[in-house]
């Protein structure tokens, strides 16, 4: 069972949770190559190990979050809201910021 330190509902079950993908910059519309948004739309990195990824609370308060993960082992370092700035740490002790 994978615990998702939410900034707002405390420590939740992943099935909570809707998997959204790895945080990655976008890019500028105005240069970006048909090869670059390729890139952007549809390759993953997949790293074995610590990556930052976006999640969405669909079943509690419908944030999303962007998590600190390790995809190995599934431990989690931290949680901020992707929009406003808080954050928990693995325990969902909240953070001021």
């Amino acid at each position: 069972m994978i615990l998702l330190p939410c900034p707002w509902c405390g420590p939740r079950d992943a099935g909570e949770f809707g998997y959204v993908g790895e945080v990655g910059a976008r890019p500028d519309p105005r240069t970006a190559t048909p090869e670059r948004w390729r890139e952007y739309l549809y390759l993953r990195a997949n790293v074995a190990g610590w990556g930052t990824e976006r999640w969405y609370h669909r079943m509690g308060c419908r944030r999303y979050l962007t998590v600190e993960r390790n995809t190995t082992t599934n431990e989690v370092r931290s949680a901020t809201d992707a929009g406003e700035g808080a954050s928990a740490d693995a325990s969902g002790q909240v953070i001021e910021p």
